[in-house]
């Protein structure tokens, strides 16, 4: 379910994609303020009382003991906020990694992206579990909870976009991001194969295998969303150009032969562009 013997931290970064081999303290960004604010928000409560962390594991993790509740798909977010209440290092080591990698990537993309591809990663798990259990590939099930896939598709990312960023393992041995990456997935496989954490493992190479594809897939995405906004673009001034001839066509009538000459279509055209026209005059 978690990263529980692995310990992280990273270098501050500068912008776009330079790094500075020196360690220091990640400056905290918004969206990684409030992740770690929610998932101790969570667990405290749940950790303090059995009641209530019987109540959100039971209702808000990722658990495919029935196929409807396989189906529950609520649960492929919520349960990236819950954590092992029996093992504190389950959420400390998620935190952690979130606290230093985090505003790596956030303060690349913005904070809207970052939440998004945060989220993805997550979920690339939560769903993928249910899947293998269904399949009988999982004979198992068991609940899977934690912001592991998240953390490790973040990871990942990190890794591609910053290969040679340095990390201190146990805070004093230092190891490249890509080649921890690539450490960190090789264990879980290993582990996957051998019957240790199935759920946990599937979460965090799901997590990985996403940060990957979200990071491949960029510049392809923003074509693709480039295209779009200019389809729109130019679907909006060819309709614009359209509304300003029939209005031309329109106006022309009403000077020969007097606005009781429209009909109902030209007079509700005639509606329409002094609305365009008065929103252009408000701008």
């Amino acid at each position: 379910m978690g990263l529980y013997d692995r310990d992280y931290t990273q270098e501050d970064y500068k912008s776009q994609f330079r790094y500075s081999p020196q360690m220091s303290m990640p400056r905290i960004t918004n969206v990684v303020k409030w992740l770690l604010i929610i998932n101790i928000a969570v667990y405290i409560p749940s950790a303090l009382s059995a009641s209530i962390g019987g109540f959100t594991f039971k209702w808000f993790s990722v658990w495919p003991e029935t196929t409807g509740m396989a189906l529950q798909l609520w649960r492929v977010i919520t349960y990236q906020f819950l954590h092992d209440t029996t093992d504190i290092r389950h959420i400390f080591f998620n935190m952690l990694v979130l606290f230093f990698f985090g505003p790596m990537l956030e303060g690349v993309w913005g904070g809207r992206k970052f939440l998004i591809f945060y989220l993805i990663c997550g979920a690339a798990g939560g769903l993928l579990y249910p899947m293998l259990v269904l399949s009988g590939a999982i004979n198992v099930p068991a609940q899977l909870v934690g912001a592991s896939g998240a953390i490790l598709g973040m990871l990942a990312a990190g890794a591609l976009l910053f290969p040679n960023s340095i990390v201190l393992i146990m805070f004093v041995f230092p190891m490249r991001l890509c080649i921890l990456a690539i450490i960190l997935a090789a264990i879980s496989i290993l582990n996957l194969f051998a019957g240790t954490n199935q759920g946990g493992e599937v979460a965090h190479l799901a997590g990985m295998a996403a940060g990957v594809i979200y990071v491949l897939s960029d510049s392809w995405r923003s074509r693709f969303k480039f295209k779009s906004s200019a389809g729109k673009w130019e679907k909006q001034i060819s309709e614009q150009r359209n509304l300003q001839i029939e209005l031309d066509r329109i106006l022309d009538k009403v000077h020969k032969s007097g606005i009781h000459s429209l009909t109902f279509k030209e007079k509700r055209t005639l509606k329409k562009a002094t609305r365009v026209e008065q929103m252009k005059n408000k701008l």
